[in-house]
């Protein structure tokens, strides 16, 4: 039996009404403590993963924060061969939607979105149409490039420590932003580190019991300590934040024509019709996109 929803995520409300999904912010949590993430435990979860190849992802450590993300190179590993590697050299792995494979794990899940949607002072008419968990075990030394994620995040230190660098999400260039919604991806958007504003870099010296919140679109580069780091979280997509990236795509079209467009939020009536036409546009483009990488 899980713990109350705000004996889970302990966090002051004025503080994350007023930042959130805009300035990240941390909280203190009980996750650590409990029976599912301990070391036996994650084991046996890990192996439950082995003929599901799309539910995992092994890999080596980046060799600088600035790489980029896709140049490090993958690992053939299974989760439990990748864990018992950990000590032989520095290795990423990530289990995602541990919730399909334990009921604990769908418990956790539906415990912590419940308290913040509580915390957010509830949806405001947003629907849900993503809502899922990860957890993140990695080797000591070990770094994870700089790149951003188009989902709502929030992160919890299980075990080790782990030093995490976000920036506010306003350090990604509308530009950069209308390059990468246009592609109608979900996870992992690649921008460089050298050029960012430092002044908006947030540091996290995380340890088991710390967490934070991760706004969307916030850049973000990782580093583990001087033992394995074990970390959680879970994301979350709602209509309006899949719309607010339709208009990002729209506005790259106009960017091309040469309209300098407004940003989302500038205007509800132009947003609404920017998404609404970019939801035909964006499956339609990608589908092209992949035909032709067929065809090459």
């Amino acid at each position: 039996m899980l713990p109350s929803a705000d004996a889970l995520l302990t966090v002051d409300p004025a503080v994350y009404k007023t930042a959130f999904n805009n300035t990240p912010f941390s909280f203190n949590h009980y996750l650590h403590q409990l029976p599912m993430f301990q070391p036996e435990a994650l084991t046996e979860l890990a192996k439950k993963y082995g003929e599901k190849p799309a539910d995992y992802y092994v890999s080596n450590s980046a060799p600088t924060p600035g790489t980029r993300f896709f140049d490090v190179k993958a690992k053939t590993s299974k989760p439990d061969e990748a864990l018992a590697q950990l000590a032989t050299g520095p290795t990423r792995m990530l289990l995602k939607r541990p919730e399909n494979y334990d009921a604990g794990f769908r418990e956790l899940l539906d415990k912590l979105f419940a308290r913040v949607a509580e915390l957010r002072g509830g949806l405001n008419g947003e629907k849900v149409v993503r809502l899922e968990s990860a957890i993140f075990i990695s080797s000591a030394s070990s770094t994870t490039p700089f790149h951003f994620d188009p989902e709502i995040n929030h992160f919890f230190q299980i075990e080790g420590d782990k030093h995490y660098h976000v920036y506010r999400p306003s350090a990604v260039r509308e530009d950069e932003l209308e390059d990468f919604y246009v592609q109608g991806k979900i996870e992992i958007g690649q921008v460089d580190l050298a050029t960012r504003d430092k002044t908006l870099e947030h540091v996290f010296d995380l340890e088991p019991g710390s967490g934070f919140h991760q706004p969307q679109d916030a850049p973000h580069w990782v580093q583990t300590g001087a033992e394995r780091s074990v970390s959680y979280a879970f994301v979350y997509e709602t209509d309006a934040s899949r719309a607010r990236g339709r208009i990002f795509a729209a506005n790259h079209f106009l960017r091309k024509l040469g309209v300098n467009p407004q940003p989302p939020g500038t205007n509800p009536g132009t947003d609404n019709a920017k998404s609404s036409v970019m939801k035909v546009v964006v499956p339609v483009r990608r589908r092209i996109v992949r035909n032709l990488e067929r065809v090459r």
